[in-house]
Order: C-alpha cells, then structure tokens, then sequence
C-alpha cells in the first residue's frame, strides 16, 4: 500500500466511486461525510445515467458524436469542448466499471441494458435501474463495496462528520520542498501552497483533523439556497465555500439550473425527465399543451427552456386574468402522464416508475388519470470549484469532481443524465492524476500534482472579495425566499442588486442554541449565495440557465465565456498542525 493519504469530502457518486478507485490503486484513504454515506444528490436521482454502449448495445444509429453534439447544444456555446469530449468518450468504461463495484441496469427482454430518452438528447441512451430509482442503485452498489473495503481497512468511514477548513503546507519561493504546515483559513490565492489536511466537526461537533497528502472534494450541489429545490438538506455548498477561502479559483457560478418538474405540493419531489421522455405532456390550467408555442423540440426541450416557458406563460395567464377581471390563477402548472398509460398498457407507469408512482400516491395522486401539479425547483448548479480535464484546481493537493466541481463539461445548462456521469469520469480522472503524481514524486516531497493556471482576471471579470462573517446575514429562510425570488428563472439587474442588499445586512442568523454545525453551514449558504449573485450581476448576457431578461442577448462570440473568481483577501494567522488537540479544539470554528 502506498504511503499517500487521499481524504474524500462527500459520498455521493463521485465521492464513492474515486474513493473505491483510489484503494484500489493501494492509496490510503479516508471518506469524510457530513451525514450518512446515503444522504446525496446521487441518492435521490431518478432518470437514469447517460452512456453511448458499445456497438450492438447503443441504440441503433447513436454515437459517442452525437453525444458530444447533444452537450454542447444543451450547454448553450459555453462547454468545454475537449471536457465533453472526455466525457462521452470515456463514458462506457465507467459505466463497467460501475457493473463491476455491483450496480445493476434494468435490462430489456433481450437481456441487454434497457435504454431510455431524456430531453435535448437525439437517442434513448439512459441507462436506469429499478425503473426511476437509478441514483439510489448506483449510490447502494457503491455504499455496499465501500463498507466491504473499509472492513478490509482499505478505505476509512466517517459519517457525520462536517469539513470546516484546508489545511496548507507552505513551501519557500523555488523550492518544492514543504514546510510546516499552516491552515488556509481565508487565504487568498496561496503562496506556493499545497493541501496538508482538512479541519472537521466530528459527530459530537468536537473539532479534529487529518493529515492528508491530497483533498477530493466531491460534497454536491447548494440547492439549499433556494426556497424550491430538489436537493437534500445536505446540499449546502460546503465545497464551494472551503475552496473559496482556501484561495481555490471558482468559476460560472451564475449557472444555476432549475429543474421544471418539482411537485409544486410536499417537499418538491422532483418527477423525472423519463416521464416526458417516455410520453407527458406539460399542460396549463386551461388544458392546453403549451410547449409547442416556445420551442421546437416541445416538451423535450432542454431544461432551462421549458422552466423559461413554464414562467413565461404562467406571467401571460396572469396578465390575462388580469386584464379581464379574474382571479390570477394557480403558481404552476400540470404533468399530463396520462397518455402513457393508455399507450403502454396497465401498469406501466407503476413498473417504469415506482419511486414516483409511490411518492405520487403518498400525496393522493392517481397519476394514470390524475395531472400533476408541477413548477420548476433548484436542481443542478454547474459552477463550482474551476478544474482542469484531471480533476485539479489552482491549489496543489485539492481536486475536486462532481457537482462541486467546474471542468465545463455542462457549459451554460446541464443536458440531462449526465452530471451522474460527469462524476465518475471526473473523480476517477483526479485519482488517477494524484497516484501518478504520487509515484513520481521524490523521497520527502508533497505529491501533490500540479495546479493549472487559470485566467483570473478572464473576459472583463474582477476579483471578488467576498467574506461575511460566520453567523452574520439573514436568516436562512429569508435567504432562500429571496434567492428564489430574485435570483431564479428569470433575472434583472434590480432583482440582484436587492438580493444583493438583503444578502449584506449584518443580521445575525442564528439563534441562541445554535450549533457550531449549524453556524457553520449557514456561513456556508450566506457565502456562496453572495459569490452567485455576485457573478449573475457581472454577466450582463444570458445563456442557457442564466438568464438575465434586461440582457437576453447571449454572450459574444462562439466559444466558451467563463468568468473565474479567487479570494484575495489576505491569509488570517497560520495555526501549526502539531498544535495539542486540546488547544486545536478549543479555537473558534
């Protein structure tokens, strides 16, 4: 077994599959989770991952191409060209992979992978298990096998467990050499740093560290920052916040997609793209089939179209009802699932679709004759922390893969199924870089990689500083009320600069018997909300999930048009990590 030390921050399919990849490699590892190895992004999905098979497995006529085209037209100009093309190559290899940590794919009467057709895709080339629960079957696979090697003692477990800072070693100018190690607590960018180890709240909110050659992070999305979302509780962008004041360049951070099917009752349970894939019609209150009138590709367009039109045609039926007279209306509009019945036979929609069949009949929906109220809910944010094609950001050391993570594979708008992927091709791209770098590197040198250089200052954009206070700031459900109100579907200048105002009242958050947890994650929210709304009100264009309506031309040019953002605001005093523990636990978090 080698001598590096990988942590893994998150357990979602990123999180799980690199850390499997990287005992297997013979690194040690540690997979730190907040809450238990199920609670994910990657739990909850449904439609199903996206991969172009081998031949005589796709579908008839698919190519890994028209894969590519698909990306790249759904991420509105703004993908990574050479990003998607990894992606969609390199898919079908992970996807085997996946098989062989235990995942099983739904397979069709002929016995090979069942496929199915998302919107903005050109062929059925989704991949599902357990008819709509494929996020929770891939995530238990890779649960399963992480529990068998961490009963081997090739991979440590600890759930429960909130990463609160980076810790840096920081080497002298011309040396690689490490020095002490120091903590990154609000660097800017980092003076020749590389990553140390990683500061966490333990399951009784004490205060331990690890020492670490190199940090994953792979913690998810932050669909907490809105009212409506899909996301799980956990979704609070601590990634994007502990990269941020590590001095780590972020980037896109204004694209934020919103998913258009959310239940508009119960706790915005998302209803997967599949159903309109395999046949639902979105419907107003009038009954009317009003996609058509917005898009060409109807009800299978991408994402951020049909939320734009749910919205847009929402506001014109209460422009109606206003000008005659009439009450405004419902705040959503319905799933038509009926007609797949019918076409389908009995039963269908309860075998393709359990997991919403069942959640559907919870809240007293008969789907197969009921319509189902829906409206558009925070899902998928492709900002994050900026990578290059080997998961490695500006500082040495910490890689980051999935949601958290930026490499510009999803552009301005995410095509459907493929942030599962987006996952595993990513995570296991930055174990494998970091286990290169690890066998290379010198006796007594850090094996840490090497960071990219990126264009801080790219297409007019400015350095942020951007530090609010822990505990300071409205208290969450303000935020989130006016997160989605003012920095949603649709956005303005003045709908910005007043969250903006909102978002930097000095107001504390927090109640008295508030946690350290709970502090910490709501310094988490405060921060990457002002980070996003921050950029939303530079880029004065629209383009794909962003969408600026006093600027709805989309940015110049045919080539991607990323803004990048780094903390420079100076590093606070250095803490030593031999520090004693009792000393380390008594600082404030």
């Amino acid at each position: 077994m080698s001598n590096s030390h990988l942590v893994v921050v998150g357990s979602g399919i990123a999180g799980l599959y690199g850390a499997l990849l990287a005992a297997e490699a013979g690194v040690r590892v540690t997979l730190l989770t907040k809450g238990t190895l199920a609670q994910s992004n990657t739990h909850q999905a449904q439609g199903g991952i996206c991969a172009v098979l081998a031949e005589g497995e796709a579908a008839p006529g698919d190519t890994v191409e028209a894969h590519i085209a698909d990306t790249l037209k759904a991420g509105a100009g703004q993908c990574d060209p050479e990003a998607v093309r990894i992606l969609c190559a390199e898919a079908a290899g992970d996807i085997a992979a996946l098989e062989r940590f235990g995942v099983r794919f739904d397979r069709d009467a002929t016995g090979r992978r069942a496929l199915g057709l998302e919107g903005a895709h050109s062929a059925a080339r989704i991949l599902h298990a357990g008819g709509d629960a494929t996020g929770a079957a891939i995530a238990d696979g890779l649960i399963a096998a992480v529990r068998d090697a961490a009963e081997l003692g090739l991979i440590t477990v600890l759930e429960g467990c909130l990463a609160t800072e980076l810790l840096a070693r920081l080497a002298p100018s011309g040396s690689r050499q490490v020095q002490e190690p120091q903590e990154m607590h609000d660097a800017g960018s980092p003076p020749r740093a590389a990553i140390a180890g990683i500061a966490f709240l333990d399951e009784g909110d004490e205060r331990r560290t690890l020492d670490a050659d190199a940090v994953l992070l792979a913690t998810g999305g932050a669909g907490q920052l809105f009212e409506f979302t899909t996301n799980p509780a956990v979704a609070t962008g601590d990634g994007v916040a502990l990269a941020w004041r590590a001095g780590a360049v972020l980037a896109d951070l204004e694209y934020f997609q919103f998913h258009p099917t959310a239940l508009a009752v119960g706790q915005n349970f998302l209803v997967s793209e599949a159903v309109r894939g395999a046949g639902a019609v979105l419907r107003d209150a009038n009954g009317e089939a009003f996609m058509p009138r917005y898009h060409p590709e109807g009800d299978l367009a991408p994402r951020d179209v049909v939320s734009r039109s749910i919205a847009a045609h929402l506001a014109a039926l209460a422009d109606s009802a206003a000008a005659d007279g009439r009450p405004e209306g419902p705040d959503h509009v319905f799933l038509d699932a009926t007609g797949i019945e019918a076409a389908n036979g009995a039963g269908y929609l309860a075998r393709r679709f359990p997991t919403i069949d069942a959640a559907t009949a919870a809240l007293g929906f008969d789907w197969r004759r009921d319509w189902l109220p829906v409206a558009p809910a925070a899902h998928y944010w492709m900002g994050g922390v900026a990578t290059d094609l080997h998961g490695r950001t500006t500082v040495p050391g910490l890689y980051a893969a999935g949601e958290a993570a930026c490499t510009g594979v999803h552009g301005a708008n995410r095509l459907a199924s493929n942030s599962l992927l987006e996952g595993l091709v990513f995570s296991r791209r930055a174990v494998a870089a970091f286990t290169e770098a690890s066998r290379h590197e010198p006796a007594g040198e850090h094996p840490a990689g090497q960071a990219r250089e990126w264009p801080v200052m790219h297409d007019g954009a400015t350095n942020l500083e951007c530090h609010p206070p822990a505990g300071m700031g409205p208290a969450r459900a303000t935020m989130r009320h006016v997160m989605a109100a003012q920095v949603g579907v649709v956005r303005t200048a003045e709908s910005l600069q007043a969250a903006a105002a909102v978002l930097a009242a000095p107001v504390r958050n927090g109640a008295a018997e508030s946690t350290p947890r709970q502090e910490l994650e709501e310094g988490n929210l405060q921060l990457v909300a002002r980070l996003l709304v921050h950029a939303a009100l530079d880029r004065e264009n629209s383009a794909g999930a962003h969408f600026r309506s006093d600027f709805p031309q989309p940015p110049a040019g045919t080539t991607r048009a990323s803004r990048f953002w780094v903390n420079t605001a100076p590093a606070l005093t250095a803490t030593d990590l031999t520090t004693t523990e009792t000393q380390r636990e008594s600082e404030t978090v």
